[in-house]
């Protein structure tokens, strides 16, 4: 095997199948088998996942919405997807986390003290 570890990232429209937006189970159920399949194989994965199949927040900009609140509700649907994804790996019985971006979109919020997330 060439690598240990892979960074995958997963637009959120990879997320849609046959749908024209939101969540399609069946195609996010297959996507944790193809990734349960390879991780089993000795590979190593992080996975970054968008949004846009749910919030593009350039869009909203364009129809008036603030530019910050537009990004927030691109965060959070990254995080609903991520959410998506997870309990798909856990039921094939991957262990995941995404627990953490949750966190992080918290305390990147303007109102949080210091306004910023601060890598550890």
């Amino acid at each position: 095997m060439a690598f240990k570890r892979v960074l995958l990232k997963l637009s959120g429209e990879a997320l849609m199948g046959p749908r024209e937006f939101g969540l399609d189970e069946e195609t996010i159920d297959a996507l944790a088998q193809e990734l349960v399949d390879v991780h089993s194989g000795g590979l190593e994965l992080a996975i970054v996942i968008g949004g846009g199949n749910i919030f593009r927040g350039m869009a909203g900009t364009a129809e008036g919405i603030d530019r910050a609140t537009g990004d927030y509700m691109g965060m959070l649907a990254t995080v609903l997807n991520a959410l998506a994804v997870q309990e798909a790996l856990e039921r094939h019985g991957a262990v995941g986390g995404s627990l953490l971006a949750l966190r992080r979109l918290a305390r990147c919020h303007p109102w949080h003290p210091g306004g910023h997330d601060p890598v550890p």
